[in-house]
């Protein structure tokens, strides 16, 4: 009779701790920066941490930090991150994904995006300048190059 019980213990026990260690990975739950929101660690590589089985709640297809300056630890709030087909010097790329800054100075998206084999062009818009990247990514892990190996994404 102590022998189903004991089972039924032990059965319980994985299930908890199963459902437990899910829990710390933070699902791939929509999150999507928007214009006066608030987020951490600019400058950080956000993809470290929000992928699937990291501790970020969402899953980023996109996400950085936007500066006012090269010099300074200033971020820029509110910017306008564009993903395009073309450089912009070709004069017929479509549009394929816009995601808003938010007031700490970063851009993130859960929402899905096709970079597709050929990639995409970013343009990161502010109120005075924008900012066109003249080769194609492949990914959104922005600050894994801007502020590393390449200079930070400025505008002004």
């Amino acid at each position: 009779m102590r022998t189903p019980r004991i089972m039924f213990l032990l059965f319980s026990i994985t299930v908890i701790l199963i459902f437990q260690s899910c829990g710390k990975e933070g699902g791939n739950r929509t999150n999507i920066s928007q214009a006066g929101g608030h987020s951490h660690n600019a400058s950080r590589n956000c993809m470290n941490c929000h992928v699937s089985g990291g501790e970020g709640a969402g899953w980023f297809n996109a996400a950085g930090t936007v500066y006012s300056s090269t010099d300074s630890a200033t971020t820029y709030t509110n910017a306008v991150v564009q993903l395009y087909s073309q450089p912009d010097s070709l004069g017929n790329q479509v549009l394929v994904a816009t995601i808003n800054g938010d007031g700490s100075g970063n851009f993130y998206t859960t929402a899905s995006i096709n970079y597709g084999t050929a990639g995409l062009y970013p343009v990161v818009v502010g109120a005075q300048s924008s900012r066109y990247m003249p080769t194609a990514t492949t990914n959104g892990a922005c600050n894994s190059c801007h502020g590393v190996t390449t200079a930070r994404i400025v505008v002004h």
